[in-house]
């Protein structure tokens, strides 16, 4: 038996809109995309405005200008590896294809450099400087710099040359992931959208107090209490 009417059809009627609201929510109605997806993209975009470090890296990076380094790599498959051997040979090392391995010696500093400039471009949406450049998928190129630099980054640690190693991964880690991942994805400064963040943060806060209180209420009109 419901204890209080009134509290508790008032919970259940505040419960209906919140799942109305939430229906709304996952329905397509702002440029194509519903709430959520809007929101990801909003900050997506909002943290790559953030996220470019390559101009510090490439410092660091130009420090291993004339450091000859030798790798063996193990790639997925001979294709990788023979598309993985032009991104090397474009930065003036030698690379050799025997099935899915690749055998790597040349300047870490050029290599870097190279796969900096890569990174760059992607970083920028400018895919077709990169696609052009190796005559395959812009995206591609970069996964094949991401799955070659793991391997060579493994390799170095073996031959104790941790300080090369280290350049590797930060290369991997600020650079090329990130090109990769905000690939097509417009930055935006967040003073330029401050009111819609603002207004999304306020609007989660209250969005889920609105749905406990909701459910307070209906329990409470229905009888329901906490007690010690």
């Amino acid at each position: 038996m419901i204890a209080d009417k009134r509290m508790f059809y008032g919970g259940a009627l505040s419960l209906l809109v919140f799942g109305v609201l939430f229906t709304l929510m996952f329905t397509p109605v702002l440029k194509g995309q519903n709430a959520l997806e809007y929101l990801d993209t909003l900050y997506n975009s909002i943290s790559k405005g953030s996220a470019y470090y390559i101009p510090h890296v490439r410092e660091e990076s130009d420090k291993f200008r004339g450091k000859t380094i030798s790798v063996a790599l193990v790639m997925a498959d001979e294709k990788q590896a023979v598309d993985t051997a032009r991104l090397f040979e474009e930065s003036g090392a030698e690379a050799t294809v025997k099935g899915a391995e690749l055998k790597v010696t040349g300047d870490l500093g050029k290599i870097l450099g190279n796969c900096l400039a890569d990174a760059d471009a992607m970083y920028n949406n400018d895919g077709e400087k990169v696609s052009g450049k190796y005559g395959y998928n812009e995206r591609q190129v970069l996964f094949n710099w991401w799955k070659s630099f793991k391997g060579m980054e493994k390799d170095l640690k073996k031959q104790n040359n941790f300080k090369e190693a280290t350049i590797v991964d930060l290369v991997v880690k600020k650079a090329v992931e990130s090109s990769y991942n905000y690939y097509r994805i417009e930055p935006q400064k967040i003073t330029d959208r401050l009111g819609i963040v603002i207004f999304s943060l306020v609007f989660y806060v209250g969005y889920t107090l609105w749905y406990g209180f909701s459910i307070m209420y209906m329990f409470e009109g229905w009888g329901l209490r906490l007690e010690h």
